[in-house]
């Protein structure tokens, strides 16, 4: 008899056989067909990655969430396993929503949200959600164990579970939209796993951030706690979120009182994680050197995604290390193993053109790109690079410095297919800008200054050779260094 896990893993395979490659990533996780959004159980295990994912593995579109899987070695080079998690007990019959994964004593142990459509019906407040259990033995084939946490009374969107073990107590950060429609995260301790006691309230939503708190994770750098999140419901503030949801990060310090209860301090009120049209619900995980790595669904709820027509959407971030500086300052930089996938390097010193455009021959595909520019010394309106540029010229993805806002923008309503709109932050205060330019088909991620930004961004261009052109409008622009590498595919076929 086929279990539910062995049609979906048939079903997502009969499906990427269908597939076209003309906007999928050579070097960014994705599935091997069908939807994917949000990384779940992001673990490094007996020396190996395993990445969970959001899936439907029927159809492009979205549809009952399973949990997808895949495992690496180095991050880099990924190897598509079965389905691990399919709906359809009474405790997740509607969805295997997102959570998080543990070594519970080296067995890999998933605990993810329960979905129950309480009723049909327009209001989206009427579900049922619950924290539940599934474990491993071989790392690949799943046993559920049920339901291990239900919602307080009252609460219905209650999910995203992230666990973790500090001082041989389990802890676990869940995401909650209370009655009064604010967004909030719930603390929950427990000795192993299955009983758990609710804490306190981390932290809830004040004005203006959010009906909902998805995808929290809570990270401890230092003597830092950065709680991340998920909201729903912020309204655009000029320049600031701008996306139909955000992702970002409240910065503090852990603070016990005189009873031994320990409170989350704010130190550093939300900030968005990225500038970009495409970054959402990103998990954090350590990795080899006790690094803290994190990756996000790099998509946007609502986006057309053109690749629907060839039978599959959404795809991951690149893996990033998360770091801390001395004066509290949150960075967050691509992984070094990137560099394995250099080869044939262009370096050239010193571009200087005014008001026109210098085409080169490299092309954009998938590359990575280190732009190095001396702000003070460019008197041109705009100046920058044109990404991915078809041979016509009538397409490209722009990323400039504007000199009369003082804003690094990225703009995509010239690069293809289905997207447009622009994204900007300001101009750091600094008097040389760094950016880290990775392109794979049909995305790209910029690093600003060692990571102090970011912006994540996806495009669909319709020339099959593309290619990369500085410029300079109404006035002179000149760039110090720049570097470029191909980047070899890290998939098998």
């Amino acid at each position: 008899m086929t279990t539910l896990n062995q049609q979906a893993t048939l079903a997502v395979n009969a499906l990427a056989k269908q597939i076209k490659n003309r906007y999928y990533p050579a070097y960014h996780l994705a599935a091997p067909a069908g939807w994917i959004n949000d990384p779940n159980g992001l673990i490094y295990i007996n020396g190996v990655y395993h990445a969970f994912y959001q899936h439907y593995p029927y159809s492009e579109e979205r549809g009952p969430m399973h949990w997808g899987h895949a495992i690496s070695k180095d991050l880099i080079h990924w190897v598509h396993q079965p389905v691990a998690l399919c709906p359809g007990d009474e405790f997740d019959k509607d969805g295997c929503f997102s959570g998080s994964a543990v070594n519970d004593n080296g067995v890999l142990t998933l605990i993810y949200t329960g979905h129950n459509i309480v009723k049909e019906t327009a209001d989206e407040r009427v579900i049922y959600q619950v924290q539940c259990m599934a474990t491993s033995k071989d790392g690949i084939n799943f046993e559920k164990h049920g339901v291990v946490l239900t919602p307080p009374e009252g609460i219905m969107h209650f999910r995203d579970p992230k666990v973790w073990k500090e001082d041989n107590i389990w802890k676990m950060v869940i995401g909650v939209r209370d009655k009064n429609d604010v967004g909030q995260v719930y603390l929950y301790s427990s000795p192993d796993l299955r009983n758990w006691t609710f804490e306190q309230v981390l932290a809830k939503a004040k004005n203006n951030q959010g009906y909902m708190w998805e995808c929290p994770d809570y990270i401890k750098i230092g003597n830092k706690s950065i709680l991340v999140f998920s909201p729903q419901g912020i309204e655009p503030d000029g320049f600031s979120y701008n996306n139909q949801y955000q992702s970002g990060y409240i910065v503090g310090h852990e603070q016990t009182d005189a009873k031994g209860k320990t409170q989350f301090i704010i130190d550093q009120d939300f900030v968005e994680m990225d500038f970009g049209h495409d970054f959402y619900a990103s998990q954090s995980f350590y990795g080899t050197g006790n690094r803290k790595i994190l990756m996000a669904w790099l998509d946007m709820w609502l986006s057309p995604m053109p690749e629907k027509a060839d039978h599959w959407a959404g795809c991951f971030t690149l893996p990033r290390e998360m770091t801390l500086t001395p004066q509290g300052k949150v960075k967050i930089n691509p992984i070094k193993e990137l560099a394995c996938l250099r080869e044939k390097p262009t370096s050239i010193q010193h571009i200087s053109i005014d008001s026109r455009e210098l085409d080169t021959s490299i092309e954009t595909n998938q590359c990575e790109l280190i732009l190095e520019v001396d702000v003070t010394k460019n008197r041109a309106e705009r100046y920058g690079l044109i990404v991915s540029r078809s041979a016509d010229k009538k397409e490209g993805l722009l990323l400039y410095i504007d000199n009369q806002s003082k804003r690094l923008c990225l703009d995509r309503s010239g690069s293809g297919k289905g997207v447009k709109g622009v994204r900007s932050m300001p101009l750091p205060e600094h008097q040389k800008l760094i950016l880290h330019i990775f392109v794979d088909h049909s995305s790209i991620e910029v690093f600003v200054n060692n990571g102090d930004f970011s912006f994540s961004s996806r495009f669909y261009p319709n020339s099959e050779q593309r290619y990369l052109t500085f410029f300079a409008e109404n006035g002179h622009a000149s760039f110090d260094e720049f570097t470029c590498w191909q980047l070899k595919s890290a998939w098998p076929f």
